[in-house]
C-alpha cells in the first residue's frame, strides 16, 4: 500500500491541491510505521516544493 500511495502522490505532484488531498488520504490508509516512512519519502521527494503541506498533513508526533 505504501508503494501505491507513493505512485499516486508522484502522479499528482503537479498540483498543490491534489497533492494535499491525496496525501491526507494516504495517511488515513497506512499504518503507523508506513506513515512514518511516507513522511520521510515525501520530504525527500517533495520537501523543496511542498514542505508546508507535508508538515501540516502529518501528526506532530512524527516530527523529526
Amino acid at each position: 500500500m505504501l508503494e501505491y500511495c507513493q505512485r499516486i502522490l508522484a502522479k499528482v505532484s503537479f498540483d498543490r491541491h491534489l497533492f494535499a488531498k491525496e496525501l491526507a488520504k494516504s495517511i488515513q490508509r497506512l499504518g503507523p510505521s508506513d506513515v512514518s516512512r511516507l513522511r520521510q519519502w515525501c520530504m525527500d521527494q517533495f520537501g523543496q516544493r511542498y514542505q508546508d503541506i507535508i508538515l501540516h498533513a502529518f501528526p506532530s508526533s512524527l516530527a523529526v
